[in-house]
């Protein structure tokens, strides 16, 4: 699979995918082009079954520095709405993909870059990396899911305090508001990223992609609902090869061989 602006690697025998945007001479800003080439490469990853995690990284100084306000300058309404529409099905691709995804935050992640990273499911930032949603200074809002995926990930008020002002987080503050899980020295950003990786490849991959299912299902609905899904999916495990696995493994006390 060939791009022009986001690189596929697979790494560990397959088992970790790493997805690279590469535009820096525009800080990897978003186009369409750079969408749709992300969002093709999201839907290709979801479809390999020896896949168990990815990460979604950048370039030099920027993991996405937002969307090309160049090419957003000249949009008309008509035209602003595919785009936003092309940036929800590209959030939508990374966010569905059934292997957990991890954003590894290099650099800059503002507006647009900070959309794509919250749709992944767990952050991690370098000590270089400055977060925020810019828009309202450009007379916009965040229109890849940022007013709604953010106040879900780090609470309504300080959601809303980044997006009314505008501001920049760096530092320790992006994992103290809850952006990132944790922030690491930037020479170990990579490093640290596939460890957590190689962590999640090492676990039962059936359900590891379950527990992200009923996880990702149970956010929105009723605790009871959300109970349900769970016993559901718990119960549907037992049927399956993986689990007979594990547990014999635990109990002869060696590593599982997972197919």
């Amino acid at each position: 699979m060939t791009h022009a602006f986001v690189q596929l690697e697979l790494l560990e025998e397959g088992r970790i995918a790493r997805v690279q945007i590469v535009r820096p001479e525009a800080l990897n800003a978003l186009n369409a082009q750079v969408l749709s080439e992300l969002k093709d490469v999201f839907e290709h990853v979801a479809g390999l079954e020896s896949v168990r995690a990815v990460i979604l990284t950048g370039t030099d100084r920027a993991f996405i520095a937002g969307a090309d306000i160049k090419a957003m300058e000249e949009m008309s309404p008509e035209e602003a709405l595919a785009f936003g529409e092309l940036g929800h099905a590209t959030t939508h691709a990374i966010a569905s993909c059934p292997a957990p995804v991890i954003a590894a935050l290099n650099g800059f992640a503002l507006g647009g870059g900070l959309e794509v990273a919250i749709s992944c499911d767990l952050i991690y930032a370098s000590d270089k990396a400055r977060v925020g949603l810019p828009e309202v200074g450009l007379g916009l809002i965040p229109g890849f899911g940022g007013t709604q995926r953010l106040q879900r990930l780090i609470g309504v008020q300080a959601a809303r305090e980044l997006t009314f002002t505008g501001r920049h987080v760096k530092g320790q503050e992006i994992a103290d508001l809850g952006v990132a899980l944790a922030v690491v020295p930037h020479a170990e950003l990579a490093e640290h990223v596939l460890g957590v990786a190689r962590a999640i490849a090492e676990r039962g991959p059936v359900a590891v992609r379950t527990a992200k299912r009923v996880l990702e299902a149970g956010r929105d609905v009723s605790l009871a609902e959300g109970l349900r899904g769970e016993l559901g999916a718990f119960q549907d495990l037992f049927a399956h090869d993986e689990a007979h696995e594990g547990m014999l493994a635990f109990i002869q006390k060696r590593t599982p061989s997972w197919s």
